[in-house]
């Protein structure tokens, strides 16, 4: 047993009138000392609920997230933009992911795609980004953090495994599916970045409290960053109602910009994807990749035209949409992920 969480445990969850907050430090310290192991079972689970109950502050998510940086492994430095993709790592039960066909357009143009995750967890257990690649020829499960640095620097794509790369983080989903509940590391996963460089941040949500932590907590870990009120939580935008975002740029001003899209003022349809099965799923994004048509192919170009903007890839939302739709069909994206096929393929 630690007596030190136990002791910051008391302090959190004494109930709604006597209980407080953890400083920074505090946080780092009790997440700390969850993640290497030092903390029975009963501290843990009882951390994570009392810590639901509570709700997190900015405070101690950024805690939260120190002792991540300080204990996960990180992909280093590259040249040239880079943005990490934080969704959900119980994954999609509802509606088909555009995210995988999203980073192979963004690494097409040029710019490095970090993903990260594992396999499927509670509390969904929904289909995780990690099947999805294996499935397309790429598994990032078996790679060490340096394999996975080689493959993000040819390809410009990688996926930070967490099952791998971070055990001790992976060691909490026997605790989520016990408590039968996201746990405030369930967001912190939304806004990590298991890469050492400066990146915009595109970080889901599906609650709007959410988006106002994310508001005041995204300026203290990066200069740039995106928040997207998105399928299922992820950053794959809505076609069937608005998509709420929020676009974050500390060089240019200091408050989050809202910008609210609605996919039929771009001539598309108003209808997500339904996820029927995982195997449907794989089927319909390789329709987009190979056969450049399919119920997503619409997502896929909305998703990737708006991000090809938002990254400074093309001045208008409009030339991002034209640019993703050559993109595809020129068989570009096709190439890409070939490029990602045949990298990892070099050490397996």
């Amino acid at each position: 047993m630690s007596q030190q969480l136990r002791e910051l445990l008391q302090k959190i969850g004494s109930g709604p009138h006597t209980s407080k907050n953890l400083s920074t430090e505090e946080a780092f310290r009790a997440t700390q000392l969850i993640l290497e192991g030092q903390a029975t079972p009963a501290q843990i689970g009882a951390f994570m609920i009392a810590h639901r109950i509570k709700r997190p502050t900015v405070d101690e998510l950024v805690g939260i997230l120190e002792a991540y940086d300080s204990l996960g492994e990180r992909l280093q430095t590259v040249e040239g933009k880079v943005v990490v993709i934080g969704n959900p790592y119980d994954g999609r039960t509802r509606t088909v992911p555009v995210t995988p066909i999203t980073a192979l357009i963004l690494a097409s143009a040029g710019i490095g795609v970090v993903l990260h995750g594992g396999d499927a967890m509670p509390t969904k257990y929904g289909t995780p980004l990690v099947k999805i690649w294996q499935e397309l020829g790429v598994d990032f499960s078996n790679l060490t953090i340096q394999q996975t640095q080689k493959v993000f620097q040819k390809a410009h794509l990688a996926l930070v495994y967490i099952p791998v790369h971070f055990p001790q983080a992976h060691s909490l989903v026997q605790y989520r599916d016990e408590i039968g509940k996201r746990p405030p590391f369930a967001t912190v996963e939304l806004v990590w970045s298991p890469y050492q460089g400066p990146a915009n941040i595109l970080a889901g949500f599906v609650h709007p409290p959410t988006e106002k932590i994310f508001e005041q907590l995204l300026p203290l870990r990066t200069d740039s960053y995106t928040t997207c009120k998105g399928l299922e939580g992820s950053i794959d935008l809505p076609m069937s109602r608005p998509a709420i975002i929020g676009l974050g740029n500390l060089s240019k001003t200091t408050k989050l910009e809202r910008c609210i899209l609605n996919a039929s003022d771009f001539g598309f349809s108003r209808a997500d994807v339904e996820l029927k099965s995982p195997e449907d799923a794989l089927e319909q994004i390789k329709k987009v990749i190979y056969q450049h048509t399919g119920d997503l192919w619409e997502s896929a170009i909305f998703n990737a035209g708006f991000y090809l903007w938002r990254l400074q890839i093309c001045q208008s939302i409009e030339e991002g949409l034209t640019m993703a739709n050559e993109l595809l069909k020129s068989k570009q994206i096709e190439e890409q992920l070939k490029i990602l096929q045949s990298t990892v393929k070099e050490y397996e």
